[in-house]
């Protein structure tokens, strides 16, 4: 049985380059939206917090939702602004715990 033959670099960046002539900058902004949750979410978290990385995750959430305003669907928009929000209360929260020596 013949092993199946490994593609080249070359075959890897005629690839690549197909897939980026497919893809939309808005799908990879709702992508980096999705990261730049969860990962303000994990700063969140008793165990990773990290207030000062958390509300610069907030930050780019609100500047990268209405960025996309008009480029998504409105239900996008909405669930995101809604995640915005949740975070938004949950960095006060653990801002307001920290400053009762939380």
């Amino acid at each position: 049985m013949a092993e199946p033959q490994q593609p080249n670099d070359e075959q890897l960046i005629r690839q690549l380059e197909e897939e980026l002539k497919k893809l939309k900058v808005a799908d990879l902004l709702v992508q980096t939206l999705y990261t730049v949750s969860s990962l303000a979410y994990r700063k969140l978290s008793e165990d990773d917090r990290d207030l000062d990385q958390a509300r610069l995750a907030i930050d780019a959430l609100r500047a990268l939702v209405s960025v996309l305003e008009g480029s998504v669907a409105d239900e996008v928009l909405r669930d995101f602004k809604q995640v915005t929000s949740n975070l938004q209360l949950a960095y006060a929260e653990a801002a307001k715990g920290k400053s009762e020596g939380g």
